[in-house]
């Protein structure tokens, strides 16, 4: 942004916080300000960054990866790797995110960033039907690591759910019980897996309230 007059980096900074403010609650409104961005300064690497990251957000694929290919390439990083294969996965080639966990230089990313990636990987062996590949391939060291980040109920959470379809049951109960211990945030639907896997039915709030308002006209009567 330094190198651009102080003008035009003022405007593009308000498109690229505008951007992050909406990118949860309204993305597509979120890829526009990051595309006016784009075409004030397309030579700014965290503008394409911008770019990249509302697209996916937006479930834009094609523009997200080729955003976020180019962010790596200006930057010299590769820290959007997994968004980049979850995009491939979203338009039908699974096997190029597969191809991506492959080639990738692991020695440049950081835990997180590998460990997002082979969560992806693994979905996509799974869409390639390679159920028993996907399980082998989430067996890593990281199922146990002490970490209160994101990727680790993720994994933990894929891991379960690929036993689940392999009908290993109780080891899925296991491991979904360990993604909940690290979901803090709540960003899976562990909780409701795991009391789907225990039998577990619970009503939902309008049934529950049509019953009170009943009781409640009964007792009037």
């Amino acid at each position: 942004m330094r190198a651009l007059p102080r003008g035009l980096a003022e405007t593009v900074a308000r498109h690229l916080v505008a951007a992050g403010r909406l990118l949860d609650e309204d993305p597509e409104l979120a890829l526009a300000h990051a595309l006016a961005a784009r075409r004030l300064a397309s030579r700014v690497a965290v503008v394409r960054e911008a770019a990249g990251l509302a697209a996916y957000a937006a479930g834009e694929w094609s523009t997200a990866i080729a955003e976020l290919r180019t962010y790596h390439r200006m930057s010299g990083t590769l820290s959007h790797l997994a968004l980049i294969a979850d995009a491939e996965r979203a338009l039908g080639r699974p096997e190029r995110a597969v191809d991506l966990f492959r080639t990738a230089d692991r020695s440049r990313l950081d835990r997180a960033a590998r460990m997002e990636l082979l969560i992806v990987a693994a979905g996509a062996r799974r869409d390639l039907g390679q159920t028993l590949a996907a399980a082998a391939m989430l067996q890593v060291p990281e199922l146990d690591a002490r970490s209160d980040e994101p990727w680790l109920a993720r994994l933990r959470y894929a891991y379960a759910d690929v036993l689940l379809e392999l009908g290993r049951r109780d080891e899925a109960r296991y491991w979904f019980a360990r993604a909940a211990d690290v979901d803090r945030d709540a960003q899976t639907d562990v909780a409701e897996r795991l009391l789907d896997l225990d039998g577990v039915v619970l009503q939902e709030a309008e049934t529950l309230e049509e019953g009170t308002n009943a009781d409640a006209e009964a007792v009037e009567e």
